[in-house]
């Protein structure tokens, strides 16, 4: 999907020969060539040279065809070498870079992801007390039962109270005859609960940090595309794309501002594809799916939402 970032990368920053550097500086630069895109360029595992290296060129505007501040083109090779790459620690706040792509599996980069948002420490508790309080809140409740006062029927004393031998009743529209009232019965009411918002925020920081933290070897679980255009409004131009995707059993569209025309068209057959705006992303909608894929606008929208201080 990307291109890969040859030796001579690490030649031309570092001196000496390319096998004789630290190994977590050689798998930092190679991270994302193996679809491992949550441990691209760790900053914490560069030297200092190394580590402005990348800070120059870990940028949202890296492309091949940059033409200032950008790699040289015989710098970059699509040869894939076999390297072990460590498991990064996961919650340590710091920026992710991965590549970026689109739907024809096309280079377009880099981008980098706020640490703050996309590597927070992962908590289960968070995320059900978020779950439950968007499933409680869905809720229609529209639940309704008869009170005695509300069940058709006579308001007479069936038999008298004594000299017949049976029971005691005043009325047969009690809960213990057959069409009689339902006691303590549900009626029509809110099931929204409180949650504050700083941990609803937190919520989608934790699922964001981990669909990024997921990527293990060729399986991505977070895919960032340089926009969401599809050539026509065809479904076919969808299915061709999760067909080449592996452990595609339902994905997850984000785009930054209105869902674009000929994609909600190409999508709305597929029950497997969901697209939603940036504005409607919630930790519900990306637990039930496997895959995440956001476009560039959608990434820079979350994070300046999740970064906007909270009103009192």
């Amino acid at each position: 999907m990307a291109l890969s970032i040859s030796r001579r990368v690490l030649r031309a920053f570092a001196p000496g020969d390319v096998s004789s550097l630290p190994f977590s500086v050689y798998s930092a630069f190679r991270g994302h060539d193996y679809g491992d895109s949550s441990y691209a360029m760790r900053p914490s595992v560069l030297g200092k040279a190394s580590l402005d290296v990348c800070r120059r060129y870990s940028t949202t505007i890296l492309t091949p065809n940059s033409s200032e501040g950008a790699f040289p083109s015989h710098l970059f090779s699509s040869k894939h070498k076999s390297v072990a790459i460590p498991d990064r620690e996961i919650g340590l706040c710091q920026d992710l870079v991965i590549p970026v792509t689109n739907f024809l599996n096309e280079d377009k980069g880099f981008m980098t992801l706020g640490g703050d948002v996309f590597d927070v420490p992962i908590r289960k508790d968070i995320i059900h007390r978020v779950v439950r309080w968007q499933l409680a809140k869905r809720r229609q409740g529209t639940h309704s039962t008869k009170t005695i006062s509300e069940v058709s029927g006579t308001g007479r004393k069936p038999w008298p109270q004594k000299g017949t031998g049976r029971a005691r009743h005043g009325t047969l529209r009690g809960a213990q005859f057959r069409g009689g009232a339902t006691m303590h019965g549900p009626k029509p009411r809110s099931h929204a609960m409180k949650l504050n918002k700083k941990v609803r925020r937190l919520g989608l920081k934790i699922v964001l940090s981990a669909r990024a933290a997921e990527g293990k070897a060729s399986v991505v679980y977070l895919m960032v595309f340089e926009d969401l255009e599809v050539p026509s409004h065809k479904t076919k131009n969808i299915v061709h794309f999760v067909n080449q995707m592996e452990n595609a059993k339902k994905i997850l569209v984000v785009d930054g501002g209105p869902i674009n025309e000929k994609l909600k068209l190409a999508t709305q057959n597929l029950h497997y594809v969901n697209v939603l705006p940036s504005i409607g992303l919630n930790v519900y909608s990306i637990l039930l799916h496997d895959k995440l894929v956001m476009s560039r606008d959608a990434v820079n929208r979350i994070v300046e939402r999740m970064r906007t201080p909270i009103n009192r």
